[in-house]
């Protein structure tokens, strides 16, 4: 893969700095969270301005600056809530699944598999791999015009347990300046390479606001097993709640575009709706 001269990080160190994380403002069903939980799938025929118009709440500056030291402690700043394993699937959202596409954009594969979506009117999440986002920017456009969820996926694809807590920062903090820069909002969802998770990724990506999403259906069309077995894997795996991960880049992925035009109409016509998540 290609370096790239380091995006400015402004923003990043910021975010870090605010210690705000999507946690404080989306409250999600996970194994880990307390509380009641809920969950709002994306209504089909609404596409807003960006995939995340509404998401993205700035920091107000007096939660920053208490006015005297003798602040009482529930009015400072809370600390970012910090999951310990990443969201699995999504239950309690009825008959609902949700659909997800690692490592791209590719121009080669992305552009079939956003039309397939379009054709049904259904909603995925994209994790971007940084690198890609920044060589195929129009394309990261047309996913957030789209109306899918863009989520970070670093900015290599290196395998997040073997960095230090620096080397995170950076592969996290450039694929969500790279995104923001694009598409005008930060993601708010990040996917570990290779779903390896630490302490320290889990702290960071709260840090910058995001979310760990992992998978239920792994699809494997990264192994390039043929068309007709990442369809099987879908259906056999098809519940309500499940997460299906599938990749629109990172290899020949002529497949897992095919497998998709086969079991996305197979689904809906099971009673399945595909969603994303929003902001309640």
């Amino acid at each position: 893969m290609k370096n790239y001269q380091r995006l400015p990080m402004r923003r990043t160190l910021l975010r870090l700095a605010a210690g705000m994380s999507a946690a404080t403002v989306v409250r999600l069903v996970a194994a880990d969270t307390a509380g009641t939980p809920f969950w709002r799938p994306a209504e089909p025929s609404t596409v807003a301005a960006g995939p995340q118009a509404a998401f993205r709440t700035k920091p107000l500056s007096y939660r920053l600056r208490p006015m005297t030291a003798n602040t009482p402690p529930r009015y400072r700043p809370a600390a970012p809530s910090v999951r310990t394993r990443p969201f699995e699937q999504l239950p309690d959202i009825g008959r609902a699944m949700v659909l997800t596409f690692d490592d791209g954009p590719d121009p080669l594969y992305t552009p079939h598999i956003l039309d397939t979506l379009r054709k049904h009117d259904v909603r995925a999440m994209f994790f971007l791999c940084g690198e890609m986002a920044n060589d195929n920017q129009n394309l990261v456009r047309r996913i957030s015009d789209d109306g899918h969820t863009v989520g970070n996926h670093s900015w290599t694809h290196p395998l997040v347990t073997k960095l230090s807590r620096a080397g995170i920062t950076d592969e996290l903090g450039r694929t969500s300046d790279v995104i923001e820069k694009i598409t005008g909002d930060p993601p708010l969802w990040y996917r570990a390479p290779y779903g390896a998770w630490n302490r320290n990724s889990f702290e960071i990506g709260a840090a910058m606001g995001m979310e760990p999403m992992a998978w239920t259906v792994d699809t494997l069309d990264w192994t390039v097993p043929g068309t007709d077995s990442i369809v099987r894997r879908v259906r056999e795996g098809a519940a309500p709640g499940v997460v299906v991960l599938s990749h629109d880049a990172g290899g020949n992925r002529s497949q897992s575009v095919a497998a998709l035009g086969r079991y996305l109409p197979e689904l809906l016509d099971d009673g399945y709706r595909l969603t994303v998540p929003q902001r309640s």
